[in-house]
């Protein structure tokens, strides 16, 4: 059975943020929210580096665990939806999701915040997949198509992969296979001439 993952290798991404985007416009997300959203770490450091994070769609996923009215399901390929019809907006899933995946769509005053958004993995939600009606709620349902999520396929360096878990984790086992292991894949020192030594220095003595 199919278990579908997202990983986003961290050695190719370029913070472009083109899955954004995608994501955003292929199903018309709510102002002022992301559903995918871009992290750098050590900006305009030495060591910098940024991932892509979403919904992680996890086995055994934390904002199921706490929803009151249980309205978190996993479905058969291992992709985890919410029920919007059935969510009451108490925001419980919000602090449980370790990757900040849950998010309130208006941001007013607390009883009129309306229902919880996420990432849906391209995969719609509990109506009848592509009918107005799941669009409206949920987005353009692309797994019933049998297609990959948009942020994925419009990544420009391929750093987001997504699909069946086994065949991703081959794909970046691959990868990493290739450079021979090495974590500074894309050099520093080619991309900023004449930095190099200066910021080894620097970390040197924060040692």
């Amino acid at each position: 059975m199919a278990r579908m993952k997202f990983l986003c290798d961290v050695e190719r991404c370029i913070e472009c943020n083109a899955c954004v985007t995608a994501c955003n416009n292929e199903h018309d997300v709510p102002w002022d929210i992301n559903r995918r959203h871009v992290v750098t770490i050590n900006d305009g450091k030495r060591g910098e580096k940024s991932i892509s994070v979403a919904c992680m769609h996890c086995t055994d996923a934390p904002c199921a665990a706490v929803c009151p009215v249980d309205c978190f399901y996993t479905t058969v390929d291992g992709i985890v939806l919410h029920d919007k019809d059935l969510c009451i907006g108490c925001g419980y899933c919000f602090y449980a999701c370790p990757f900040g995946a849950p998010q309130y769509p208006e941001q007013q005053a607390f009883n009129v915040r309306g229902k919880m958004d996420k990432c849906t993995f391209c995969a719609g939600g509990p109506l009848p997949d592509n009918s107005p009606e799941e669009y409206r709620k949920y987005g353009r349902n692309r797994i019933a198509e049998g297609k990959l999520p948009l942020c994925a396929e419009m990544c420009s360096t391929k750093a987001l992969l997504a699909g069946d878990g086994t065949l991703v984790s081959d794909i970046y086992r691959k990868r990493v296979m290739k450079r021979g292991g090495s974590m500074d894949f894309w050099r520093w020192e080619a991309a900023y001439p004449g930095q190099g030594n200066e910021n080894r220095s620097e970390n040197d003595k924060e040692k």
